[in-house]
């Protein structure tokens, strides 16, 4: 606590690090964004070279999803698109950026092999 002059100052302090771009996985891009789908693509040209695919949607309230290549290497783009259409989409406001956390696991089981 501060004090001086009769007044009292408390203050709380925190801080991190943080990464660019500020999301790892998927960022998605509402119709009518502030930062239209060329801008936020050359941005990312700049901050991560060939890191995240542009996709288009066809969604009323969704114009563009970035989508880390890492993930891309893991599981078709279509197959994504369909997961954020069903569970994240309805929810995407006109104008909105959101960042999605999409983490991808891959388990087998039961492997068998002729020795």
């Amino acid at each position: 606590m501060v004090k001086g002059n009769g007044l009292k100052y408390s203050i709380d302090l925190s801080f991190e690090e943080i990464k660019l771009p500020p999301f790892q996985e998927i960022l998605i891009l509402g119709k009518n964004s502030q930062h239209g789908k060329m801008g936020i693509s050359k941005s990312f040209d700049m901050l991560v070279p060939n890191g995240f695919e542009l996709v288009e949607v066809g969604h009323p309230s969704v114009e563009a999803v970035f989508v880390n290549k890492r993930i891309l290497s893991k599981m078709p783009k279509e197959k994504i698109i369909d997961i954020l259409d069903d569970k994240v989409f309805p929810f995407v406001s006109e104008g909105e950026l959101l960042k999605v956390d999409f983490r991808v696991t891959i388990s087998y089981s039961n492997i068998e092999q002729e020795f």
